[in-house]
C-alpha cells in the first residue's frame, strides 16, 4: 500500500472537512467498485432531483416552513438547498443563453424547471449533462420511443444538425416540450392507478424493442442489498436493522430472484415524470437513471413513492391497498406479470427503502434515514395485506 500526503492529492477544503474526525494518522481509502459507483450515483441523482423539485415549488409560492413539511426537512436545510440551487441557477442563465445560439434561439425567455432542465420559450426544453454516456443513453431511448410514437420530448438538431452541443465539460440537447403538467393529489381520484398501471406497462412493452446491452447498463438490486448496502449497515454496526433481520429479508429475495424477469426500466417511476393535459396522458420525461433491471422494480417504486408522499398526495395508508391493487390491475390489462413477481412484491419494496436507508444514513442524514425506515417498517408488517391487494 502506498502512503501519499494528503496535501499533494486532496484540496485544502477536503482536508480540512476529514481533520474534523481525524488528525495525524493513516486512513485507508478503499476502490471503489464500478457497479457501486453507478448504484450510489442513482441515489445522488435522486437526492439532487428533489433539491431541484424543492427549489421549483418554493419559485411558485411555497414558504420555507411548507416546503419542510412536504420533503420531511428542517427549514433550515430548505434555505441552504434554496441557497444552493438559487447560486446555480445565476451561474447558468448566461451560459445557457450562449449555448442555445446553436439552435439560433438565444432571445427566447429561459426558465429552470428542475436542477439540469430549463424551458426555453413555451416550445422547448434544453437538457445539461456532465456525464456523456448519460445523456446519450438518453438521446437514443428518446429517438427509439419518439419512432414507435410513444410520447415523450423528440429531440430538435442544431442549425448544423447536431444532436448536441459540447462546452467546457458539460453537454447539452434541446428537444420539443410536452404539453400537460405533473399530477400533484390524487384525493378522490380512484383511476388515476388503473391509468398509471396502464401507462407503466405501455413504456416497459416499449423497452422491449429498445433494449442494447451496448447502450444500456446492467444493474441488480440484489446485488446492491449484497454489496454496497449490507456494507454501509455493517460499517454503522446495524444502527436501523439487526443483521439477522436483513439477512432473512435478502434471503427471502434470494431465493425468488432468478425467477423475475429483467429488462430496461425507467429506474424513476414517480408523478414528477409523467405529464397529464387535461385528465389524459400526454407523455415520459427523464430517462437518466434508465437501466437493465427486474422488471417489477419500477411498479414497487412507484408504489413506495405514493405511500412516502401520501400526505401530499391526500391519501390515507387503508387506500394506499386499494391503489396497490389498482396498479396491478392496471398494469395487467396491457403486460402480465408472473406469479413470482408478485410474491416477490413486498421483498423488493423492503429492500428498496432498506438501500434508501443505508444510503441515507452513510450520508448523515438522520430525518431521511428514518422516514425510510418507518415506510420499511410498515410494508415489513404489511406483507400480507399487500399480498392480498395484488390481483
Amino acid at each position: 500500500m502506498k502512503y501519499r500526503n494528503a496535501n499533494h492529492v486532496l484540496p485544502e477544503e477536503l482536508i480540512e472537512m476529514i481533520q474534523e474526525y481525524v488528525q495525524g494518522e493513516y486512513i485507508y481509502i478503499p476502490i471503489k467498485e464500478k457497479f457501486q459507483s453507478e448504484s450510489l450515483t442513482d441515489y445522488k441523482m435522486e437526492l439532487e432531483k428533489r433539491d431541484a423539485h424543492i427549489y421549483t415549488r418554493y419559485l411558485e409560492g411555497l414558504g420555507n416552513k411548507r416546503l419542510a413539511e412536504i420533503y420531511h426537512l428542517s427549514e433550515s436545510s430548505i434555505r441552504r438547498i434554496i441557497i444552493k440551487q438559487r447560486k446555480g441557477y445565476r451561474m447558468m442563465r448566461e451560459k445557457i443563453h450562449k449555448i442555445l445560439t446553436e439552435w439560433g434561439l438565444q432571445d427566447d425567455e429561459v426558465k429552470q424547471i428542475y436542477d439540469t432542465t430549463w424551458q426555453v420559450g413555451e416550445h422547448y426544453v434544453l437538457k445539461v449533462y456532465s456525464d456523456l454516456d448519460m445523456m446519450e443513453r438518453n438521446i437514443k431511448i428518446l429517438q427509439t420511443l419518439d419512432a414507435m410514437n410513444i410520447p415523450v420530448g423528440q429531440i430538435v438538431p442544431t442549425n448544423e444538425k447536431k444532436q448536441y452541443v459540447s462546452e467546457e465539460d458539460a453537454f447539452y440537447f434541446l428537444s420539443k416540450k410536452l404539453p400537460g403538467s405533473n399530477i400533484v393529489q390524487i384525493g378522490n381520484d380512484k383511476n388515476i392507478a388503473l391509468l398509471m398501471g396502464e401507462i407503466i406497462a405501455d413504456l416497459h412493452i416499449a423497452f422491449k424493442k429498445c433494449e442494447d446491452g451496448e447502450v444500456f447498463w446492467n444493474n441488480s438490486l440484489l446485488d446492491e442489498m449484497n454489496g454496497w448496502v449490507k456494507e454501509n449497515f455493517q460499517k454503522n454496526n446495524w444502527k436501523y436493522i439487526s443483521k439477522e433481520n436483513y439477512e432473512k429479508i435478502l434471503s427471502e429475495l434470494t431465493a425468488i430472484y432468478h425467477k423475475l424477469p429483467v429488462q430496461l426500466i425507467h429506474r424513476d417511476v414517480h408523478f414528477g415524470n409523467f405529464l397529464f393535459e387535461k385528465g389524459k396522458f400526454s407523455g415520459y420525461i427523464d430517462f437518466d437513471l434508465s437501466q437493465r433491471n427486474i422488471r417489477i422494480f419500477d411498479i414497487c417504486y412507484f408504489l413506495l413513492g405514493m405511500l412516502s408522499e401520501k400526505e401530499k398526495l391526500e391519501i390515507t395508508a387503508d387506500i394506499w391497498f386499494e391503489l396497490v391493487r389498482d396498479v396491478f390491475t392496471g398494469y395487467e390489462k396491457k403486460l402480465q406479470l408472473s406469479e413470482e413477481e408478485k410474491k416477490a412484491v413486498p421483498y423488493v419494496m423492503e429492500c428498496i427503502e432498506l438501500l434508501f436507508v443505508s444510503y441515507f444514513e452513510d450520508q448523515k442524514d438522520v430525518r431521511c434515514a428514518e422516514d425510510a425506515y418507518k415506510i420499511f417498517e410498515f410494508v415489513w408488517k404489511q406483507e400480507e395485506k399487500i399480498w392480498k391487494s395484488i390481483p
